[in-house]
């Protein structure tokens, strides 16, 4: 089975941390609706997703510590998501 190497993963957190910090500051997500949004949490999800797997290694760790992560990332990710629809409704 293929194993990431940990310098790949943390090349990929710092380009999508670029991204992320472009998409900020550009004044995009702002103006530009939901696609810089979504993608900006997207990039977010999928960062905190590798932390988790490859540098806290939860890849071998038991299923209950992989959903109960898991969960708690999906869960954060639609609050906040949540929280910003609404806002755009008042």
């Amino acid at each position: 089975m293929f194993e990431r190497h940990p310098n790949r993963i943390f090349a990929l957190l710092l380009a999508a941390t670029a991204v992320t910090f472009w998409l900020g500051e550009s004044g995009m997500a702002a103006s530009a609706g939901w696609v810089p949004v979504l993608l900006m949490f997207g990039l977010a999800a999928t960062k905190a997703f590798w932390v988790i797997y490859d540098f806290m290694e939860v890849r071998h760790a038991p299923v209950l510590w992989k959903r109960l992560l898991l969960g708690w990332l999906t869960l954060v990710v639609a609050g906040i998501l949540l929280a910003y629809a609404l806002s755009l409704r008042g």
